[in-house]
């Protein structure tokens, strides 16, 4: 029997019983594989199954899902498989939308259907649940081997294996604390697993005084790779020694190190007991915005702005520290090179910032605040629009004749007229009608009145 089959209206469709006897979809379902049940009902729902695998990044193993699976309307497998008067095959919620819209065409050959009947494809449905049977049960027995070796590991580096030896230290506590992170970050659901067998007390009681780099570098990444922290894990954390020996890989480790340190100080800060004095801690604010600073490294620049942000938020005292560290400065001259995700949490801190005296004048004195904040107005989104909006009108009305000017100069009135008349929120154009005027009031430069028309605009 050939493997495809010629339609009348020309074309080929693949003969499914040749195929499935051909193996050309892969072979038939393996001992004890347990791909079809009674009555070719699935031990597992089928469309439960895809969704687990794909949640674990493993819907077809190490070979693609075989084209004639994917439904052609929705590029996705196919759970429910109906077949076309024109031997076209389709997922039946797909097709039956695409009927509903009132199109009397195959969706795929566009030819005219002689007859919308949607046939079962059941021999496909089978071949779909087997490949999809047999990936499922390989990613299930993977899965017990990666939690059983994650055991196994806690188990060694706490000196509970069985039979029961020394805690493993020096370089082979390394080893294994390198192996569990990778499969914590390979495998989500080896961090159950990892929890479980007493890991998080483990690699709680690692961050200490006189623990190595290391060492606390590994356990830091485990316990950001989303392990369930309890609150009494949390707590412990939050002791000043453990927080101590972060910040300082913070400000010496490797990058990846860096961002773990600080993306597992935000986990903390999110706890009910987190104490803000905490992170009111000079060192701990340079290391993050030096990561910040580190343009090489995206994800590091996004997560020390986010660590900023959040103690803005919650420890107004820090505010201040953290402007005198040249915080305001350095941000404001980041701000044209940053990737758009990073713009908004940058001027969420300079407008924090600007809520203390201190961060004011810093704003004022940087000779980059102003070209820089109306470069970013109508760029990125209204709230960025309205964050540089916030810091215009902060150094416009500290020294009106000298700011106004010189934000006339770099386009401001183009700018805010845009703002006006663009679909924005009322209070954002009231907010830059309010500064059009400011500045208009202190500058007696006709060239801009005439060019942007502005007596008009302020009427």
């Amino acid at each position: 029997m050939p493997q495809y089959q010629e339609l009348p209206c020309g074309g080929q469709v693949l003969d499914i019983d040749a195929a499935l006897k051909d193996g050309i979809l892969g072979c038939g379902p393996e001992p004890g594989d347990g791909a079809l049940g009674d009555g070719g009902k699935q031990p597992v729902e089928l469309r439960k199954m895809m969704d687990e695998l794909d949640a674990a990044g493993d819907g077809g193993g190490d070979e693609a899902v075989p084209a004639v699976f994917i439904c052609p309307i929705s590029l996705e497998p196919m759970v429910d498989p109906v077949t076309l008067c024109t031997g076209q095959t389709y997922e039946r919620a797909n097709i039956s939308r695409w009927l509903a819209l009132g199109h009397r065409t195959c969706p795929t050959t566009m030819q005219e259907l002689w007859d919308d009947a949607l046939t079962p494809n059941a021999t496909l449905r089978q071949l779909i649940a087997a490949w999809f049977s047999r990936r499922y049960t390989r990613f299930k027995k993977r899965s017990a081997d990666y939690h059983g070796r994650a055991a196994d590991l806690v188990h060694g580096l706490r000196g509970t294996a069985v039979p029961r030896r020394q805690p493993l230290k020096g370089q082979a506590r390394v080893a294994a604390l390198r192996e569990l992170r990778s499969l914590a970050s390979n495998h989500q659901s080896v961090t159950k697993a990892i929890a479980e067998a007493g890991g998080v007390s483990l690699l709680t009681s690692l961050l200490g005084p006189f623990t190595s780099h290391s060492v606390g570098s590994e356990a830091v990444a485990i316990l950001v790779s989303g392990v369930p922290l309890d609150a009494d894990a949390k707590a412990a954390l939050m002791q000043p020694a453990k927080v101590s020996l972060v910040v300082d890989m913070l400000n010496e480790g490797a990058v990846d190190t860096k961002i773990n340190c600080v993306r597992l100080i935000r986990i903390l800060m999110e706890e009910k007991g987190f104490r803000p004095e905490t992170v009111a801690s000079l060192s701990l604010l340079a290391g993050s915005m030096r990561l910040v600073r580190d343009k090489r490294h995206q994800d590091g620049v996004a997560a020390g702005l986010e660590l900023l942000n959040s103690i803005c938020a919650v420890h107004r005292p820090a505010r201040s520290m953290i402007v005198s560290i040249g915080a305001v400065q350095q941000l404001v001259e980041l701000l044209p090179e940053l990737a758009t995700e990073c713009v908004e949490p940058a001027l969420d801190i300079l407008d924090a910032l600007a809520s203390v005296p201190e961060g004011m004048t810093a704003l004022k004195d940087c000779p980059r605040t102003i070209p820089n904040a109306v470069r970013l107005l109508m760029r990125v989104s209204e709230a960025c629009t309205q964050r540089a909006l916030s810091m215009l009108w902060v150094v416009c009305r500290m020294v009106p004749d000298e700011s106004a000017p010189a934000a006339l100069e770099v386009g401001l009135a183009a700018k805010l007229l845009l703002v006006i008349q663009s679909g924005c929120g009322p209070e954002l154009k009231q907010q830059a009608s309010e500064l059009l005027k400011l500045c208009t009031m202190h500058c007696t430069s006709t060239v801009f009145l005439a060019k942007c028309k502005l007596t008009k605009t302020i009427q």
